[in-house]
């Protein structure tokens, strides 16, 4: 310790030195602050320099982590001027001053007060000056100096990170860098080695090495493989004085992970699968699943499924699940256990991300026999179509067989099959069918122009087991007959003009025919037979399904003929030929010189010029309307003078009116009126029956009283008469029946009411000559012991 003390004293003298023999201090504080220049004038003109020093000392080194007892003695401060009688004051500031570093104010010894760590601070600068105790004054300027902390190997090297992840590829070669890991040591590193690191690997070998200067992890094994082992921990030790003996170590963990190559093919469990399907399942239908192994990870493990060519590649396929990394077996076309029972599959498994670098290890894929058997089951009846159209003229007659569908039934029992209209789909029962043979037939006429097309269903069900059937569409065409003949489309009324030159067009008119013949309509126009030369106008054929109607002379008059009619002979090209008669109506009209109609009505001539077409008929309708109200009145009048019928109490006349129709009850008021069997009075008007138009709408039918002094009979067989003659009378469709007893009748009562009042018993005794149908009545009334009965 003796030998420590003594390295950092000086003994420090004021001497004169040259500018250039400043020592260490130039560096340190970079300017000359105690520098004091003299200067001296010759005649020559030169100037000399000169620098008085009063200070002189070189760096402090302490020893970190002292441990002493005493305060470790740093060094000592002396000025020229120190004449030893304490007359001179020392102070110290600056780093530490006071606290790590104290001076003795009389002698200028400097001490460390406490333990210093130079990794905490390796360098302090102080200030040093001396100054004079009775005045104060500063005997020398201040300076700085610098104490240097001596490093020694007291820190251990430090990990940048407790723990390390990495990760390197599987079937990585010999040599590949893993990762690289740091240690840094806090002692100086340009002195001595006590910052000088060395690496080593402590746990981890012999599946990795490390570097000992830069601490890279490699990979010491070739072809370490995941699936063996996935994880390794590897532990580092970074240990200073360049890793000789008493140097300070410390460690850290390295997690290294075997990352996935593809280096494994997809591999079959078993050589062979089985699976069975019933011959009716659906297309698409999932039969089962297979799996290859493949112990790689993430899309190296994916694995893409097919099937080769061969028996089945056709009927079935395989698609494969991302999810499991499964294929799926699934139906690719129907199936029919009639047809083939049993289907051998060759289904190959590959890798869809193969490693160019492993397929020397072989072909990544593997192949796996998948054998399919089908299943028989009870299936429907099959039709030879899946439609059927049939054609048919609509002329056929009932009863005709227009076609025929077939069925059979696919299993190997071969069922026997019936056949039914689907009535739904014929609700007029216009078609049926043969259940044996499946012949369609008529049962009704059919007419294409009211329904062109008729679609039905037709049932095929097994005889066996009616729940096994099947239906088929049936599409029947009504082919065209020509049965209709050519008509007018219209209704033609038209008018020629009086002043009408010959050859003019007054009326073209078209037809039109509910056939609808293959080759298009072509109508023809002629005369009548009957009339084949007008004399006053002529048909013109335009050859394009109308014709003209001309006039054949000049003039017309209205007051020898107003309407001509002219018939017209229309008929087809087709087979068989269809003609029909149309009659043109043509009134003869007053025209202007334009050819504008004016008036058609030969009344017109006597009226005023200046009157109208609507002005004439307003005025014919109020004429016909006085003319109702004249007869309704005189109607009226007529009534009101008529006796009534009944005349006295005595004279007591029964009038029934029977209707036998069965009307709509006591709620049908429309039919006739009741009040008609209360009051024979009102029998007198004619009313017309409501519910029933009659022939002759504006007939107003008025029939002669018959209620006063008349015989009956001859009333009876009048109102017969009557009733027969008119066939507006009400009830159009009911029997008017009328009896009249009279008022002085030779028969009596016939009312059991009057019985219990009779005098003596009656004589029954005809009733047994009656006949048996009278046994029970004659057995009632015959006797005495009936009668006390």
């Amino acid at each position: 310790m003796g030998a420590y003390h003594c390295l950092p004293l000086f003994i420090w003298t004021c001497v004169f030195h040259t500018v250039d023999s400043i020592p260490l201090q130039e560096k340190v504080s970079g300017d000359f602050p105690n520098k004091r220049i003299v200067g001296l004038t010759k005649d020559d003109g030169k100037m000399l320099h000169r620098t008085k020093r009063g200070w002189m000392w070189n760096q402090f080194f302490l020893l970190e982590e002292y441990t002493g007892t005493d305060t470790q003695y740093v060094g000592k401060l002396h000025t020229d001027q120190d004449k030893g009688d304490g007359n001179l004051k020392y102070i110290l500031t600056g780093d530490g001053a006071g606290s790590l570093f104290v001076i003795d104010e009389n002698t200028g010894d400097i001490h460390a007060a406490k333990k210093l760590d130079r990794e905490e601070k390796s360098l302090y600068i102080l200030r040093a000056k001396a100054i004079d105790r009775k005045t104060g004054r500063q005997v020398e300027p201040e300076s700085e100096f610098i104490i240097k902390i001596h490093d020694i190997n007291d820190n251990e090297p430090k990990f940048t990170k407790e723990l390390y992840t990495a990760s390197v590829p599987e079937m990585s070669g010999v040599g590949t860098s893993v990762i690289q890991v740091t240690a840094t040591d806090a002692d100086d590193v340009n002195y001595g080695n006590s910052a000088k690191v060395v690496y080593s690997i402590l746990q981890g070998q012999p599946y990795f090495s490390v570097d000992p200067e830069s601490g890279i992890i490699k990979t010491a094994l070739p072809d370490m493989s995941r699936e063996n082992r996935e994880q390794y921990q590897v532990v580092i030790q970074a240990k200073d004085m360049g890793g000789q003996m008493g140097g300070l170590s410390g460690t850290t963990t390295v997690n290294i992970t075997l990352t996935d190559v593809n280096n494994n093919p997809p591999r079959f469990p078993q050589s062979t699968y089985q699976f069975n399907s019933p011959e009716s399942v659906p297309l698409g239908t999932h039969l089962g699943r297979i799996k290859a192994n493949d112990p790689d990870l993430g899309e190296n493990a994916e694995i893409e499924y097919s099937i080769a060519e061969g028996d089945g590649a056709d009927v079935f396929d395989v698609i494969t699940d991302k999810d499991t990394q499964e294929g799926i077996i699934t139906v690719k076309q129907n199936l029919d256990f009639e047809n083939k029972m049993l289907y051998t599959l060759r289904v190959d498994a590959s890798n869809t991300h193969p490693d160019p670098r492993f397929l020397h290890l072989g072909p990544f894929k593997d192949t796996a026999v998948v054998k399919i058997s089908v299943e028989d089951i009870d299936e429907p009846p099959v039709f030879s179509k899946i439609s059927y159209l049939i054609e048919v003229d609509e002329d056929v007659k009932e009863g005709s067989i227009i076609g025929q569908v077939t069925a059979y039934d696919p299993d190997a029992m071969s069922n026997l099959i019936k056949y039914s209209v689907d009535r739904h789909t014929d609700m007029d029962r216009i078609f049926s069918i043969h259940s044996e043979n499946g012949s369609i037939f008529t049962l009704k006429t059919l007419d294409r122009e009211s329904s062109p097309w008729h679609n039905i269903t037709i049932t095929a069900t097994e005889i066996n087991n009616s729940k096994q059937s099947s239906q088929v569409p049936v599409f029947i065409r009504i082919l065209d007959i020509n049965d209709h003949a050519p008509e007018f489309a219209m209704y033609y009324e038209t008018f020629v003009c009086e002043n009408a030159k010959a050859g003019q067009l007054i009326q073209t008119v078209s037809v039109m025919d509910k056939d609808d013949p293959p080759r298009g309509h072509k109508f023809f126009f002629e005369p009548v037979p009957e009339f084949p030369l007008n004399p006053n106008f002529t048909i013109v054929d335009n050859k394009d399904n109308t014709a003209g109607i001309m006039t054949r002379k000049d003039g017309y008059s209205r007051n020898k003929m107003s309407t001509y009619l002219l018939p017209i002979l229309i008929f087809d090209n087709d087979y068989p030929i269809q003609s029909s008669t149309g009659t043109l109506t043509i009134r003869v009209c007053a025209c202007d010189s334009e050819g504008n109609m004016q008036s058609c009505s030969a009344e017109a001539l006597v009226l005023t010029a200046g009157l109208s077409t609507g002005a004439l008929i307003a005025i014919l309708l109020c004429v016909i309307i006085l003319l109702v109200l004249v007869v309704l009145f005189a109607a009226l009048k007529r009534q009101r003078k008529k006796e009534p019928l009944i005349i006295s109490k005595d004279d007591v006349r029964d009038n029934i009116v029977t209707y036998n129709d069965e009307g709509g009850g006591e709620e049908d008021t429309q039919a006739f009126d009741i009040g008609t069997l209360r009051n024979p009075e009102a029998r007198e008007d004619s009313k017309l029956r409501r519910d029933v138009m009659p022939e002759t709408i504006f007939q107003i039918r008025r029939t002669v009283p018959l209620w006063e002094n008349i015989d009956v009979q001859e009333f009876i067989h009048r109102r017969l008469k009557e009733n027969d003659s008119d066939p507006s009378a009400p009830p159009y469709d009911s029997l008017a029946t009328y009896a009249y007893e009279g008022n002085d009748s030779i028969a009596d009562s016939l009312s059991s009411l009057e019985s219990l009042t009779a005098d003596g018993n009656q004589d029954y005794d005809y009733l047994s000559d009656w006949g048996p149908r009278f046994k029970k009545l004659a057995d009632m009334y015959g006797g005495d012991d009936s009668d006390r009965d």
